[in-house]
């Protein structure tokens, strides 16, 4: 069964990929990917967020290699309240999408109903929050 590290090569390859450009738009030095990739260092799960993100895959494929289907790369629309909050937070671009991430992440295990849109202060209360527990 091939590990999480042979799945982000095998997808970074199907891309034409090579490790540098993976590693720069993922924001992590190539070192630590080759050793990823060559299962010499496990992966924290912020670092599996940014690589998985750049790949256009699920963290969950990435993990267990359960699911088949990749999803394609598209876009990021970051809502202009986030927006706003990111600015006033002095939040990079990378650490932006990593927060609205979390945000789709949590809303993904709740039900639709009622679900309004987050305003600044939201996201500023949700920044502090993920802050708190992951440093």
């Amino acid at each position: 069964m091939p590990t999480v590290g042979e799945r982000i090569r095998d997808i970074r390859l199907d891309l034409d990929l090579n490790q540098d450009q993976l590693a720069e738009q993922a924001g992590l030095s190539k070192g630590f990917l080759s050793d990823v990739e060559n299962n010499k260092r496990n992966i924290g799960s912020e670092n599996l967020l940014k690589i998985a993100n750049v790949l256009g895959a699920s963290v969950d494929y990435l993990l267990r290699g359960e699911t088949s289907e990749m999803v394609t790369a598209q876009p990021t629309i970051i809502p202009p309240e986030l927006s706003q909050a990111a600015e006033e937070l002095e939040l990079s671009y990378a650490a932006t999408v990593e927060l609205l991430e979390a945000h789709r992440s949590v809303i993904a295990r709740r039900s639709n109903k009622g679900l309004r849109t987050f305003s600044v202060d939201d996201w500023k209360k949700l920044h502090d929050a993920i802050k708190k527990v992951f440093g």
